[in-house]
């Protein structure tokens, strides 16, 4: 199938056509049928751009019938041969311009995709396809502009995959399908550079049919946006790359389709390049006209180098690029050895660039022009007064420039002013001179010199505008950072000023929840404290008189062992002797209860602390104790969690001095969670709490909470030291205990609280304070 692929690159489609014939006898001997099917559709292909057919979009003629073979295709169950037709289909549908039928074949086509993967076809379908709905999407409703924008995106990113694998063979594919996107989307400087690099990639790698594509779309885009003078540029560039391609049904359809922008060429009884020129002597002010015909024109430069010049000029889209480019071109085809362009700066006219044969290199730079040390001043004013081209062919026996101070100086023989117009605009001066030769710029060069001014008065605005939408990038880039920097420092102060607000609001309520806490406790304290002093206190001499009355009773029964009957009945009545036994019992239970109180009250003050706001000395294992004893009602086991196992792992530890009331409200806020953790797990296993405390060479007291609970993701880890953070549902929890423990310990003690955890198998918490 080597012929098939040239047919994509681009060669000759008349030499191309041959080889297909060759190739379809030689495959023919070997009874190879579907192979030849497939050359059978190309070669119809061919044949259509070839002009062979009364429908070029159509696939029917001698060597395939479209109407015939499909159902032929189904009957074989042909699938690449179905691919390959309707992909041709597609292709000639597209560049006829029927861009519904091109959609609908494309999408037939993706039916039998599986057919031809990583072929080739399947790269020309992406490419077509995307172009084809790209064309239909000014003519389609509203809401079916997304789907055919998403199924572009898709065919662009294998594009743009292939293209980064084989950029030469893909890359400009790639980037007309983008030119074509931003031109539906209005958004046309964008697309004019990507119009012209894919042009120039196209012909850079020899694929001259897409060169010639992408001359055609750039051209439409300019008749489009009304700018008809560039668009002929590029429609006349699109019909040579057609005509030397030998697509002579395409060459017809543009001859059809666009004769405005190719009269020039149209003209039957004038020759392809007919040009007028007039010459102005500035002293006689007589007018000259000359007709060069084409012959004479290609004496001077043939179409191939115009041409080739043209596309250099068009490719170049930076400012300063092009007017090297510019410069070098001329003073290689006008015959001058010195080159200036002038250009208006605002209210002023400078030299832009500067070009002599005896410096090797280009100036570009603003050079004043009025000073009379580069151009002539008089001649130049001229021009931009009277936008007529001027040429000199003896500057020195000039009588009007006669007094002209460069004149003088450099004594010029041959001169060329032109005026560089678009729609109407000067926007340049071209100063061409000649020190060695009079009558250097003769008419078919300056045939030459319109053609390159007309290019170069398309590519100096194209180029303007590009420098200016980049003056403007930059300019809008460097506000967007400005303002973005200034909306981040908004940002940091805003995000500073709330996390401050956060964390305030956050101690007022916890110091103001913890103060009623241990006012409450310790009220609660107080109130029990007394009367439970007062039965405990009691509880000993009661012993004792019991006691008393029990041997007085036992020694009554020993003297007396027949009592009345009144009373041997009410000793029956009471059970006298069980009373006898259990009272010292209960009495003594009554003791254990009144301790266990008397502890918990203990516990209650400890923790509260309502009289030890200040720093001072303490015991932390008395803290955490109270702490444990105030939530026993929670460790133990009830009807729906099992008992929870405490270990607890003291070292010796010295008395360290803390806030004893607030660092007691981080014991409970780390043991309440490990029993939360420990009641939500439903792991097989027993509930732990264990609890080590270490004393460091660092003189720093390290206390450790951990649990086998649920443990923590790494995303909640991150945040739970953040005030009213919680992953507790609504109302069930403030969110401060963490974020107030961690102001506790490092903020108030000069410590660090840390936690390690994992899914699934616990957590733990590190507090380590200095002593």
């Amino acid at each position: 199938m080597h012929s098939y692929n040239q047919y994509w690159v681009g060669e000759h489609l008349s030499d191309m056509e041959g080889k297909i014939r060759s190739l379809m006898v030689a495959i023919a001997r070997f009874n190879q049928k579907n192979a030849s099917v497939y050359l059978q559709i190309v070669h119809q292909a061919t044949l259509n751009l070839l002009d062979h057919t009364k429908d070029p979009s159509t696939l029917s003629g001698e060597s395939y019938q479209v109407v015939e073979a499909i159902p032929l295709h189904h009957a074989t169950n042909d699938r690449t041969g179905l691919f390959f037709s309707y992909l041709c289909q597609q292709y000639l549908h597209y560049l006829f311009e029927e861009y519904a039928e091109a959609v609908e074949k494309a999408n037939t086509a993706k039916l039998y995709f599986d057919s031809c993967i990583s072929t080739l076809p399947t790269v020309i379908h992406c490419f077509y396809d995307s172009l084809a709905r790209l064309a239909v999407y000014p003519k389609v409703s509203s809401s079916e502009h997304q789907e055919l924008l998403k199924q572009v995106k898709e065919n662009q990113k294998k594009l743009k995959q292939w293209a980064f694998h084989s950029p030469s063979n893909h890359q400009h594919k790639f980037l007309l399908v983008e030119a074509e996107r931003y031109r539906i989307l209005k958004k046309y400087l964008p697309a004019i550079n990507l119009y012209d690099r894919a042009i120039a990639l196209a012909k850079e790698n020899q694929y001259l049919n897409e060169e010639a594509l992408a001359n055609e779309l750039a051209a439409k885009l300019y008749l489009d946006w009304g700018k008809e003078k560039i668009a002929q540029v590029y429609m006349i560039e699109a019909y040579y790359c057609y005509t030397r391609w030998g697509a002579k049904a395409k060459v017809v359809d543009l001859e059809t389709r666009y004769p405005q922008l190719l009269a020039t060429i149209l003209q039957k009884q004038q020759p392809s390049f007919k040009l007028t020129e007039t010459m102005i002597s500035i002293s006689s002010h007589t007018i000259q006209s000359s007709t060069v015909s084409s012959a004479s024109l290609c004496e001077a430069l043939d179409l191939a180098t115009i041409l080739k010049v043209s596309q250099s000029l068009s490719s170049e889209i930076e400012l300063d690029k092009l007017l090297s480019t510019l410069l070098e071109v001329i003073l290689e085809s006008a015959g001058a050895d010195k080159c200036a362009l002038l250009m208006p700066k605002g209210s002023r006219w400078v030299i832009e660039a500067l070009s002599q044969l005896e410096q090797p290199s280009i100036i570009l730079r603003r050079l004043p022009f009025d000073d009379g040390q580069t151009v002539p001043v008089t001649l130049i004013n001229w021009v931009k007064n009277t936008l007529t081209l001027t040429v000199i062919e003896n500057a020195v026996v000039e009588p009007t420039l006669a007094a002209d101070p460069y004149i003088i100086h450099h004594s010029p023989k041959s001169i060329l002013c032109a005026p560089i117009l678009n729609q109407g605009k000067l926007i340049g001066i071209l100063y061409l001179e000649n020190n060695l030769t009079v009558g250097a710029f003769t008419s078919d060069r300056l045939q030459v010199l319109k053609l390159l001014t007309t290019q170069a008065a398309i590519s100096l605005e194209n180029a303007q505008l590009y420098r200016q939408l980049e003056e403007y990038s930059h300019t809008l880039e460097q506000k967007v950072e400005e303002r973005t920097q200034e909306i981040t420092r908004s940002y940091t102060q805003l995000e500073s000023t709330l996390e401050k607000l956060y964390s305030t609001q956050a101690k007022l309520i916890q110091a103001e929840k913890m103060s009623g806490l241990g006012q409450l406790v310790a009220g609660i304290a107080h109130e029990i404290n007394n009367p439970i002093n007062f039965i405990y206190g009691n509880l000993q001499p009661a012993s004792q008189y019991v006691a008393s009355l029990i041997e007085l009773n036992n020694l009554y029964q020993q003297l007396y062992p027949q009592p009345l009957p009144e009373i041997a009945e009410k000793i029956t009545d009471i059970d006298l002797e069980f009373i006898s036994d259990d009272l010292q019992k209960l009495l003594s239970s009554m003791r254990v209860g009144a301790d266990r109180i008397r502890q918990i009250v203990l516990s209650l003050r400890n923790f509260s602390r309502l009289d030890e706001s200040e720093i001072k000395s303490v015991d932390i294992h008395s803290g955490i104790d109270s702490t444990l004893l105030i939530l026993q009602h929670r460790l133990q086991n009830n009807s729906k969690y099992s008992e929870i196992t405490v270990i607890r792992e003291y070292a010796n530890l010295p008395l360290v001095n803390c806030y004893a009331s607030a660092l007691n409200q981080v014991f409970i806020h780390l043991i309440n969670n490990a029993i939360d953790a420990l009641q939500e797990s439903k792991v097989n296993r027993t509930p732990t709490i264990r609890i080590r405390t270490e004393f460091s060479e660092s003189q720093k007291v390290l206390i450790r909470i951990a649990d086998n609970g649920v443990g923590m993701s790494e995303s909640v880890q991150n945040k739970m030291f953040n005030p009213f953070f919680t992953t507790k549902p609504i109302g069930s929890a403030t969110g401060l205990g963490l974020s107030t423990s961690y102001s506790i310990v490092v903020e108030k003690h000069g410590g660090e609280l840390n936690c390690i955890s994992k899914l699934g198998e616990g957590t733990e918490f590190f507090i380590e304070i200095p002593v």
